[in-house]
């Protein structure tokens, strides 16, 4: 697929515009069981790839790559991802940028051995016995200009380590450091909305949930959902183009109310899971039912993967009762996270718990891919490698 690229030299030359999906889909495909959803799979390889909004970029493609990054980001854009994430946070001058929490610098950049460690929440402590290390770094603790002299790594600590330099280790030996080993390139929220414009994406930021107490130095969380909105203004993009999202949904609702035309692709972010005692197949547990969000105004909901199936007594994976009553309301679905698992021959681990006895090898992630586009009905599925969605995607015709 050829997308008209107006970027930058450095920008042109790192993505042209043609997708690849690389060795990855095939060696998913070649440990399914054999039937008809490995034979349609077989049968789209040597197709041409394309871009598919189907495929999401999960903070980039953060399986190998420093998660936020323009390098992890154009990574996601030559796999396909038609839609592309900047998780939205701010710093002690309340500039946004892109961080997957306020308090993670600790673990996704080199802070701690830097002199910004002094602005740490939490100095580092070494393990200690049965203590863990530890430390927690906010950007709300250092400004725009020192956030930029921060050098992103791989997502990870070592809980073990007794020295700094060991705890900025750790991550977990089915990723890699291989593409952290020169320093990438960190993103404000603003950058973002022009890096993934020059890839021919979409958007999908999240604003996060702030660590700090709010109001913080003058700034409310309307103000915080307002600024992410008025970025997008100032770039030019137009409302069909963002898919807002929140884990609050006063947030979902402040963007219905005061910027309507952005509220109507908001999406809900379901964490439901952490409230005592409730489960996807009882809706007399949730909070809100289906017909409560979409009367609410709310278009889009986005559960984790696992809330929308459930094993069948025959042994397969079928949609629980909320994709059903979800389908039932008109709520779109988005949902969350293929490929951020690791091998599969353990059960999956938190993404799988709802089907973990199906959960064998990692052939199983297609036959769970399948199910959640065919029989739940999902508009697009976040992924740490967007390639393996984006086959998926390509093979069935979903755009």
């Amino acid at each position: 697929m050829s997308i008209c690229m107006a970027a930058s030299p450095a920008l042109s030359q790192s993505f042209d515009g043609n997708v690849e999906f690389g060795p990855r889909p095939y060696y998913l495909i070649d440990r399914m069981s054999e039937g008809p959803l490995k034979d349609k799979l077989l049968s789209c390889g040597g197709q041409e790839a394309s871009t598919s909004l189907f495929s999401i970029g999960h903070r980039g493609a953060p399986m190998q790559f420093p998660e936020h990054t323009v390098e992890s980001n154009r990574a996601a854009a030559r796999m396909g991802a038609g839609i592309l994430e900047c998780d939205v946070t701010f710093t002690k001058d309340l500039e946004l940028v892109c961080r997957h929490a306020q308090n993670d610098l600790h673990t996704t950049t080199n802070i701690l051995t830097t002199p910004l460690a002094e602005s740490c929440i939490t100095s580092f402590s070494p393990a200690e016995g049965e203590t863990p290390a530890g430390a927690e770094c906010r950007t709300s603790e250092i400004t725009l200009d020192q956030f930029r002299t921060l050098t992103p790594k791989m997502d990870a600590a070592n809980s073990a380590a007794t020295t700094v330099e060991a705890y900025l280790q750790g991550t977990a030996d089915w990723r890699t450091d291989l593409y952290s080993a020169e320093p990438a390139t960190l993103m404000t929220h603003a950058e973002s909305i022009a890096l993934f414009k020059s890839l021919g994406a979409k958007f999908t930021p999240e604003l996060k949930t702030p660590s700090v107490e709010m109001p913080f130095n003058g700034f409310s969380q309307q103000n915080f959902a307002q600024k992410l909105v008025d970025e997008y203004k100032t770039a030019g993009i137009p409302a069909a183009d963002v898919w807002l999202q929140s884990f609050n949904i006063d947030d979902v609702l402040y963007w219905i109310e005061a910027e309507p035309e952005f509220g109507a692709q908001a999406v809900y972010l379901m964490d439901e899971y952490d409230i005592d005692g409730y489960s996807p197949m009882d809706p007399e547990t949730w909070p809100n039912s289906m017909e409560d969000l979409k009367s609410m105004g709310v278009n889009y909901i986005a559960p984790p993967m696992w809330m929308l199936v459930t094993a069948s007594a025959e042994g397969e994976i079928v949609p629980s009762e909320l994709s059903h009553q979800a389908k039932a309301a008109g709520l779109n679905i988005i949902t969350w996270t293929i490929e951020r698992s690791g091998p599969l021959v353990s059960g999956g681990g938190w993404y799988y718990q709802s089907i973990a006895n199906l959960t064998t090898g990692d052939g199983v992630m297609y036959e769970f891919i399948d199910t959640l586009a065919q029989d739940v009905g999902v508009v697009g599925i976040f992924s740490d490698w967007p390639a393996t969605v984006t086959y998926y995607a390509n093979c069935m015709g979903l755009k």
